[in-house]
């Protein structure tokens, strides 16, 4: 066991790790990040060569919280000889590969990023001083690491409402069924061109690009390509600037002081807001519809509010069971080919057992209880979970305290600036506490005693938290 104690040790190098790893190697934070995959990915199952992020540049690892990092995506662009084109190009939204290749740049010049260490598990050592103890596993035996901080940044897993392993494959015999999640996409794509149909089930950015990409691909010969969404409708994502402001420290404030069940409704609400399709992408798939009928090609189905509740490999062929939202009446769809574009969830690491008692969980109400979902860290405003608040951190693992911004690219840096100043007790990168135009709920003026409270957390020393911060924290 090494003797070293680090500052931080994070489990999982995302784009938010990453970018914790870039900011906190200049501010002189001990940090190591240790990840199973041996280097940097980001989504290459949806690389397609046209797609673009959905945020401008500046959401980067780095600029919003320190525009002067050598790991800010202009760097990356200048020492790549790509800075003019990029200008020239006057689309300040990077192309979704050039976003990939640009964390990867920075991942191999940043320090302390341990690359083919599986973390299994995490205990508490016994002492005076706080310190976790993380074991990993190489390709050359067991590791152990020692840390005062943990920033867990595992992302999320892909989810599907059916087992797509026990409908992929068939058999010589019963004839090719191939099923997969949307992650899969590209590296499958092939397989799919190869059968008669192919349906598209879910909603959102990435079902909008794969049903696209097989229509352009599959020509006359290729196969029928159908998409099924429970979504009352095809929807674009808002992009509105009054709406963007709902990704502001205000909005977050905000949207955490909820109780959990107001914030899982207004979460289901808002689903146009984060979930929704590029509203020039919906257009182009029209268009495209247009023209294989035009030339009298099939246009398969395309059908909104119907939910999939069951799907069976029936020979060759996936039975889908489908029931319309708006009349509840039920039907049956076949599929050769079956795509869940679905979405992910977050998931609790098993690694964590060892000290899930430690953990702040947030009680299971009964819609959770019912719908099977796994246990939810009560995550506290500075992104901590632990019972104390102010050892163990999370990276996207707070929708459902913190709301939209979670997965947000542009929020990384502030998340990680929070981060920072919890660690460190100090303010390393300035945190910004208002940048919207609009309020959130009543004005403070009308709500008694609220200015005095903004007042104390204004004036309190960076790092540090307010008797008000503190009594909340020892009747929690």
């Amino acid at each position: 066991m090494s003797g070293t104690i680090h500052d931080v040790l994070g489990v999982g190098i995302g784009p938010f790790n990453l970018g914790l790893a870039c900011l906190a190697e200049p501010a002189g934070v001990d940090a190591v990040f240790l990840d199973a995959r041996q280097g940097f990915t980001w989504h290459h199952g949806l690389m397609f060569d046209d797609a673009t992020i959905q945020v401008p540049f500046l959401a980067d690892l780095v600029t919003l919280a320190d525009p002067t990092s050598p790991y800010s995506f202009l760097s990356y662009l200048k020492q790549a000889e790509r800075l003019y084109p990029f200008y020239i190009r006057e689309n300040f939204q990077p192309l979704r590969a050039e976003y990939d290749a640009y964390c990867r740049w920075a991942s191999d010049r940043v320090s302390g990023l341990r690359w083919g260490r599986e973390v299994v598990d995490v205990r508490r050592e016994t002492g005076d001083e706080p310190v976790y103890r993380v074991t990993a596993i190489t390709s050359d035996g067991t590791e152990t690491y020692r840390a005062r901080h943990l920033v867990l940044g595992i992302g999320t897993t892909p989810w599907s409402p059916v087992d797509t392993t026990s409908l992929d494959g068939g058999s010589p015999d019963t004839g090719r069924r191939v099923a997969l999640h949307a992650a899969d996409y590209l590296h499958r794509r092939a397989e799919l061109l190869e059968l008669d149909s192919v349906t598209v089930v879910g909603s959102g950015q990435s079902a909008a690009e794969i049903y696209q990409d097989l229509l352009a691909t599959s020509g006359d010969s290729g196969p029928r390509v159908d998409w099924i969404t429970r979504s009352p409708r095809f929807f674009p994502m808002e992009y509105t600037k009054l709406t963007l402001e709902m990704t502001s420290p205000e909005y977050i404030d905000h949207f955490h002081g909820l109780d959990a069940g107001t914030r899982d409704r207004m979460l289901r609400d808002q689903r146009s807001l984060y979930k929704g399709i590029d509203a020039e992408l919906i257009n182009q798939i029209h268009d495209l519809l247009y023209r294989r009928s035009a030339h009298g090609l099939d246009t398969g189905l395309l059908v909104a509010a119907t939910a999939l509740e069951g799907a069976t490999p029936v020979g060759s062929h996936i039975r889908l069971d489908l029931r319309c939202t708006d009349t509840a009446r039920t039907w049956t769809h076949q599929t050769q080919g079956l795509v869940m574009a679905t979405g992910y969830s977050p998931t609790t690491p098993r690694f964590l057992d060892g000290i899930a008692s430690e953990i702040d969980w947030e009680d299971p109400g009964p819609e959770q209880s019912r719908e099977g979902r796994p246990r939810r860290y009560r995550v506290a405003r500075d992104h901590t979970i632990d019972l104390a608040h102010r050892r163990i951190h999370v990276q996207n693992a707070e929708e459902h305290t913190h709301g939209l911004s979670a997965p947000d690219l542009g929020m990384g840096a502030m998340r990680n600036s929070i981060i920072l100043r919890s660690v460190t007790g100090r303010e390393v990168y300035p945190v910004e506490s208002r940048i919207a135009f609009q309020r959130f709920g009543p004005p403070a003026d009308e709500i008694p005693g609220a200015r005095d409270a903004d007042r104390a957390r204004t004036d309190a020393p960076a790092g540090r938290r307010t008797p008000a911060d503190q009594q909340a924290q020892e009747t929690r």
